[in-house]
């Protein structure tokens, strides 16, 4: 819990600062590199979580790799560094991403069904959501058998269940009380 809010907050400081400089979606490059480099790489995970490691050699190796960045994502990381947070910077990745796409108004949805739905069916059920939603969705498709049938619909916290499966186990509930 508390590293989600570390992560918001200085998710949403470095935001706000690329807000104020225009520079938005290079920073936001720059963190999904990031992000991307910390799952890729095993000796970068350790290196952000190793408190051996002294913070200003861990800036200079950042400077090392990450020298195409914008200044302002560099100085965030030395900032970062220097305030012995280094290690939060996968979580403050992923949020920043997620702050980022509310500020642009994008909505991201998981569309999930037992098979590929047909692009008429597709489109039924997102224009449906589209209605309920301001902001442009952006979905992923997810194929699951297990929901026998019907669709699952995620967006943040909502969930919209019409599976097959979700209808047979409300049944059964109702059955077996």
């Amino acid at each position: 819990m508390k590293s989600t809010k570390v992560a918001a907050r200085y998710a949403k400081a470095l935001l706000e600062l690329a807000i104020e400089n225009k520079k938005v979606d290079s920073v936001a490059g720059d963190m999904h590199f990031l992000l991307q480099t910390n799952n890729e790489t095993k000796d970068f995970e350790l290196l952000i979580s190793s408190p051996i490691i002294q913070a200003d050699k861990k800036i200079s190796v950042f400077k090392m790799i990450f020298e195409q960045f914008e200044d302002i994502t560099l100085s965030f990381l030395e900032l970062l560094t220097n305030n012995g947070r280094e290690a939060y910077l996968p979580v403050i990745a992923v949020e920043f991403e997620a702050q980022v796409k509310a500020y642009k108004g994008i909505v991201p949805i998981t569309l999930v069904s037992a098979i590929p739905l047909e692009a008429s069916t597709k489109e039924a059920i997102l224009a449906k959501v589209r209605g309920s939603v301001k902001g442009t969705l952006e979905v992923t498709e997810e194929i699951d058998p297990s929901i026998i049938g019907g669709f699952m619909v995620k967006m943040g916290d909502t969930r919209i269940d019409a599976s097959v499966s979700s209808q047979l186990n409300k049944l059964k509930q109702r059955l077996t009380r």
